[in-house]
């Protein structure tokens, strides 16, 4: 459950923003391109729950296979590559081909959570990917990078589930919470988060309310 309707934006990168008094906030901008329309309207008695669907990004039609273009054009919505849905604890006020503009959801000041796909890295050892410490470089170590004993012979007899090994690391979804919104540009139709998100320039995020509880989303 989303604390309110979100947008969906593309990672343009990292720079400096100087606030008014001076100080040096390193923030992320987030751009918008064609998109964050209404392609959906889900509710409790069509599909059992309520949920908005947003679709970004407009791409040509062969881009899209006959089942995609079938869905969009059956509300007359453009070819949009990402869809995504909201849900929410009511929708009303929402119809499909609405268009949802980030200066009317947010403001500058803002808390939101923004998600995304995290870097791959590939297959990377136990020091880079779980911040092991490595063993003497001198004095006869035989153990330099290498992870170690990894469990006891006899009892169990076996490595527990979830033992922190080398493996593949990033490229998993993520979500950076309670994010402050710095600047809203409209002319370049560009925001300005404080701190980093996931992912490199390019990335597809998701950007919602951030979720505070007895705020607006309830306790239960």
């Amino acid at each position: 459950m989303e604390a309110g309707i979100g947008v969906m934006g593309t990672k343009l990168g990292m720079m400096s923003f100087f606030d008014s008094s001076g100080a040096v906030i390193p923030v992320t901008v987030v751009g918008f391109r064609e998109g964050n329309i209404v392609t959906q309207v889900k509710t409790e008695l069509t599909d059992g729950y309520n949920s908005v669907q947003v679709g970004y990004r407009r791409v040509r039609d062969r881009k899209l296979t006959k089942p995609e273009m079938g869905h969009l054009e059956k509300s007359g919505i453009i070819p949009l590559r990402h869809l995504q849905e909201f849900r929410l604890q009511s929708v009303d006020g929402f119809e499909p081909n609405q268009r949802l503009s980030v200066e009317e959801l947010f403001k500058e000041g803002d808390l939101v959570d923004v998600s995304g796909t995290t870097i791959g890295k590939g297959f990377q050892g136990g020091i880079k990917r779980h911040h092991f410490k490595r063993g003497l470089m001198t004095h006869g170590s035989k153990s330099h990078r290498q992870l170690g004993s990894i469990g006891a012979g006899t009892t169990p007899g076996h490595v527990y589930k979830g033992k922190k090994m080398p493996g593949r690391m990033g490229g998993t979804k993520t979500k950076i919470r309670k994010l402050k919104i710095v600047k809203i540009d409209n002319e370049l139709n560009v925001v300005m988060v404080n701190g980093a998100v996931p992912g490199k320039p390019g990335n597809l995020l998701r950007i919602t309310p951030a979720k505070i509880v007895g705020k607006n989303i309830p306790k239960n």
